[in-house]
Order: structure tokens, then sequence, then C-alpha cells
């Protein structure tokens, strides 16, 4: 496969450990990790077997340096990162959820380097020579009008020079602010719109369409836990109609039951054929995965997305049924693993994807 490139920020992740609560842990010890959806997404992406790179801005200190280490001993090409005097590294810090109490995360990322690196800085050009895929999420164009500006360049000279690109909308209210009086969705609206404009796959979960292009499922309540499974092929069809140039709409479908106990599955709409195609299947029925002891749900929609991407670019795994099988698995298994990355291989994907689904130790 041709080399994959993500666009985004990467941060530093600070969490207390285990389902401590913050007023728990603080004063005291947090762990500090380095998470991000597109660093994640390229990271995920090797470990299934590809290559892939990442694109970002830092600044030029020493735990900067410990993050950009960090991502390339997963095997990510790093040499295209930024490293600026200005702006900061970005923080988050997770509070992990169990059972009915839902895990919190509170951002800390306002004058991030990337946010402030405008597009000319990139050389866009050599970045996307010899690569088949880009992938961008709609969390970059959240944090600041410069990276919104950054992420339209990118995806315009990706188009240009004929790589496939990939967007997972990504909805984040609390992000969506860097417009004076605009209204988060709205703000949103109008700014992915200019962007999905040169986007061939388009990624979200169960109501991202909804909050960011206005196309909603009927009978649907996420918040309680119910997903209308059939409805999404309608919304599918509504995003190839407002963007003729999508190929392809990939949506997760998650039901969350709770904190620790959510059924995991997706839906693939194919727009040369007008089919919709679900995982996982057994029996001829859509049956979801039951997820049933979360260890780490964030960074669940990224190994979505970089099981997908794998999927579409590796030949006995692009046709449309394989592919969405094998991009559930993948982020079935990530759900188990703390941090934002997926560190489950090839194999072990396709293991699950086979049913060996009872956890039993392999010796």
């Amino acid at each position: 496969m041709k080399k994959v490139i993500t666009f985004g920020e990467i941060m530093g992740r600070l969490a207390p450990r285990g389902f401590l609560r913050f007023r728990q842990a603080i004063p005291g010890s947090l762990d500090l990790t380095f998470g991000g959806a597109e660093a994640s997404v390229a990271a995920s992406v090797v470990y299934l077997g590809g290559q892939a790179a990442f694109v970002s801005a830092l600044p030029d200190h020493a735990i900067a340096d410990a993050c950009v280490a960090s991502i390339k001993a997963m095997g990510v090409d790093t040499q295209y990162i930024q490293r600026t005097k200005k702006g900061r590294l970005g923080l988050y810090f997770l509070e992990t959820g169990a059972n009915q109490r839902p895990s919190t995360v509170i951002y800390d990322r306002g004058g991030s380097a990337v946010s402030m690196v405008p597009a000319e800085q990139y050389s866009w050009k050599e970045i996307f020579t010899g690569a088949g895929w880009f992938h961008i999420s709609g969390i970059t164009p959240a944090i600041s009008k410069i990276a919104s500006e950054t992420v339209l360049a990118a995806v315009q000279a990706a188009h240009a020079q004929g790589v496939t690109v990939s967007c997972d909308l990504n909805f984040r209210r609390k992000l969506w602010s860097w417009e004076a009086g605009a209204d988060p969705a709205e703000l949103a609206q109008r700014t992915m719109r200019k962007i999905l404009a040169y986007v061939d796959v388009v990624i979200g979960n169960e109501e991202d369409a909804g909050e960011v292009l206005g196309i909603h499922a009927q009978d649907t309540d996420v918040h309680s836990g119910k997903v209308a499974t059939d409805k999404y092929p309608e919304v599918a069809r509504q995003v190839v109609a407002q963007f003729p140039n999508v190929k392809k709409v990939a949506i997760t479908l998650r039901e969350s039951l709770s904190a620790s106990h959510n059924n995991w599955g997706a839906m693939l709409y194919d727009a040369a054929s007008d089919c919709a195609y679900y995982a996982p299947v057994r029996a001829g029925q859509y049956t979801p995965y039951e997820i049933k002891n979360i260890v780490d749900r964030v960074g669940g929609g990224d190994s979505f997305a970089a099981g997908l991407i794998f999927a579409l670019t590796t030949p006995e795994l692009q046709d449309s049924p394989s592919a969405v099988a094998f991009a559930v698995a993948a982020s079935c298994l990530a759900h188990s693993i703390p941090g934002d990355c997926n560190f489950s291989s090839r194999s072990e994907v396709e293991a699950l994807m086979r049913g060996s689904e009872s956890g039993r130790v392999v010796r």
C-alpha cells in the first residue's frame, strides 16, 4: 500500500489512574501520555501493517521532543512535523467513566502550535508525493480559523495530486468557538462544507451527520442508547446528494447502554452501487459486538477510521463487506486497550472477524 498521510494536532493527555475522579486524584499524580485523532489513525495504520506519516506543528522544547519521539517509536514518519517558536503543546484531561457515570474530557488547547501555523508553512506538494491516502478530521478545523484554512488548503492540494481524501466528521461542540457570536454547529457546518467538497470518503458516528450537516437519522436517540440502524443508508444517500464527490460513507453505530457497556457496529455505504453494508454480521443478520467491560473508549472512532483506511488500501480486504467488517473488529479491540492508539495487529483483527470472541489465552 502507498503511504497514508494524516494531519492534525497531537496533545498531552493527562488522566487519573483507573477510574478515579479529578477531585480524588488532584492534588496528586496524573499519567501523561500523548494523543490526538489523526496521530492515532497514523499509528494504528502502522500497527496493522501499513505505512503512515503524521503532519502537525509542535513547539520547540523538550516535552514536544518526547512527543515526537513517541510517535516515531510507533513507526510513524514524523519528518513533516513543523517545530515552531510560537504556540504551545495542547493538553486534554480525561476522567474515565464507568457504568452510568460518563467519561469527561476537559480541553486546554488554546494557542497551540498547530492552531497558529499557516498553510503555506507546510510543503504540501512534497508531503503528498507518492502518497495514496490523506486523512483529516473535523477536530482540527474547530481549533482556530488558521487551522481551518490549513485543512482546506491541505485537502485541495491532496485532491489536486490525485490522493484519496477521507474525513472523520468528529464534531466537538466545545472546540468550535473561534468566531465570536457564532453557534458551534452553524460554524462547523459552514466550515466543513467547504472541506467536504474535496473528500472521497466521509466517516462519522451516529450523530455527526446531524450536527455537522443537518442530516438526522429518524427514530434515533443516542442519549438513550437507541440507534435505528436501518435509517443510516438514507443519511448516507443525503450526504452523497449534497457532495457528489463522496464515494463512500461510513457510520459507526454505538449503542451506549452505559459508560462500561456499548454495542458496537458500523455501516459502509457505497455510492456507485447504492448499497449499504453492515458489520458485524452473524447468520446473515447485523449483530453488533457487545462490549461489556470497556477499558478505554477514547480513540474508538479513530481506530475504526484506521481500520477502514487500511482495508480499503489492501487488495484482499478492499471490497465493502470485508472493509467494514475489518474496521469494526479493529475498533472493537481498541476498546480493550488503554490510551488513544489501537495497539492491535492485523492478525488479531482478522481472528476477531472469524469469530474468535472468547478472550481465551493465546499460548
